[in-house]
């Protein structure tokens, strides 16, 4: 398995529901990140190294599928139980007014977290991510129905073994305007490929997500009052601008930034202009400063 180095070594923290990996760089304020389905914490290599002299950040491996050391088998990966399973990783860690940065589905379990676990929440970043009837994008939901089907995740594990394949606009071909590195994409279907309990926790996730969930978090917004950032690229194929601006609406403190040149993974794509945006959000936002 080839994992991008940029990031540093792994640690360790046991959970009730399992194992989470995670990396940690630099000190200061707290930023936790939160990838999305089929990808893992390599997606912020291009932005973490650029926090590190003003923060604390910490990027751990969720099990969505690109995760390397599986979950519990009665780990519930539900989208409720993925939220507590954040919940209980910054309980763990003992993280305190953390600022959540978030993409494409991982958006979605934050938004359950702010909305039923946000003691430990001081602030959140919302990159272009699922939200309210778009959980997933109508576009992938056969994987959320294929799931349902004995050896669905299995065929699809193997076709990913193709590189053509993965850079189709049914696995990751549409997601980022200027496509992913190989390296990146053997790290995030290498674990699928190879490991029949990665495997079978994506099937749980994939069995389990639902647009009742985005849309129950979002009746419960008006009681999330903190900071949060809505970075949103203008171009994604997937999450139009105007489920930002929905969004925008609904949070009692939340401002738009539109990022022009990227699709889905801004983390990839404009990476600079993440960095710029994260550090004047938490920087303005900071409990010293109020």
């Amino acid at each position: 398995m080839i994992r991008a180095s940029e990031l540093g070594p792994f640690k360790e923290v046991q959970l009730s529901q399992g194992t989470i990996r995670y990396r940690e760089m630099g000190s200061g304020e707290m930023l936790v990140f939160v990838h999305g389905l089929l990808v893992n914490g390599d997606l912020w290599r291009k932005v973490v190294p650029a926090l590190t002299n003003q923060f604390r950040c910490i990027v751990p491996d969720w099990p969505l599928g690109s995760h390397e050391v599986a979950m519990n088998e009665k780990a519930d990966l539900s989208p409720t139980g993925l939220a507590r399973l954040i919940s209980d990783f910054l309980a763990a860690l003992d993280l305190n007014d953390v600022t959540l940065v978030a993409n494409d589905s991982g958006g979605a379990f934050s938004q359950i977290v702010i909305t039923q676990y946000p003691e430990r929440v001081g602030r959140v970043v919302l990159t272009n991510c699922d939200s309210y009837d778009s959980f997933l994008p109508l576009f992938f939901r056969p994987l959320q129905w294929g799931a349902h089907l004995p050896g669905f995740v299995f065929v699809m594990s193997q076709l990913l073994r193709l590189r053509a394949f993965q850079r189709t606009p049914n696995a990751y071909g549409w997601l980022s305007k200027y496509g992913l590195e190989d390296r990146v994409l053997d790290s995030y279907v290498g674990p699928l490929i190879t490991n029949p309990s990665i495997r079978r926790d994506v099937t749980k996730v994939l069995k389990t997500i639902s647009a009742r969930y985005t849309l129950e978090a979002a009746t419960r917004f008006g009681g999330f009052d903190k900071p949060v950032l809505i970075a949103w690229a203008s171009q994604d194929r997937f999450f139009p601008v105007r489920y930002a601006q929905r969004l925008q609406k609904a949070l009692p403190n939340a401002r738009l930034e539109l990022i022009k040149d990227s699709r889905t993974l801004v983390p990839e794509d404009q990476p600079e202009r993440l960095v710029e945006l994260i550090e004047q959000f938490v920087t303005e936002n900071s409990v010293s400063k109020i």
